[in-house]
């Protein structure tokens, strides 16, 4: 069953949302897109968004939904961190999420950048005793996450083009 125009339209301006939430930590991102192209293939009974289309946005949301962590930590690798250090982060980034959202009233997402960070360089410091080697593990797993965002960006403009196109062809 083809849904109305207005239906597609729709669902890509709730798209277009989901893009900018890829910038914006406030407003849901990739995973918002991929739950938007679920339910319009859901409605439209896989009619224009079919198995074979989904399953690519799905492998796609997957890997943008996933970015920021397996980033950071290659970041993080890369910067020379151990794995326990990667591991501080996690649980600190998690710690940080919790604060910073209920008790500081920064947010979430600042507040798991902040705690990730600081969990990482504590945890490198407090192995190596070398501040230098701490901040150079930091630096990478802050240079991982940022580039996470890009990754996720072209991601979210990758699947409404998907969209857009399988959508179009009708």
């Amino acid at each position: 069953m083809v849904l109305p125009t207005w239906a597609f339209w729709l669902a890509l301006a709730a798209m277009v949302i989901g893009m900018i939430g890829v910038v914006l930590p406030v407003v849901p991102g990739v995973g918002f897109i991929w739950i938007v192209a679920l339910i319009y293939a859901i409605a439209e009974r896989f009619a224009t968004i079919d198995p074979l289309t989904f399953i690519v946005l799905t492998v796609l949301g997957a890997i943008g939904v996933s970015a920021d962590l397996w980033m950071s930590q290659v970041g993080a690798k890369a910067g020379g961190a151990s794995i326990w250090s990667m591991a501080a982060g996690l649980i600190a980034g998690a710690i940080g999420a919790v604060f910073g959202g209920i008790f500081f009233g920064i947010g979430a997402v600042p507040g798991a950048i902040i705690g990730a960070l600081a969990g990482v360089v504590a945890a490198e410091w407090y192995r190596r005793k070398d501040w230098r080697e701490a901040f150079k593990a930091g630096g990478g797993w802050l240079i991982g996450c940022t580039l996470s965002g890009g990754v996720q960006f072209l991601i979210a403009i990758l699947m409404v083009l998907i969209f857009v196109w399988q959508g179009l062809r009708g």
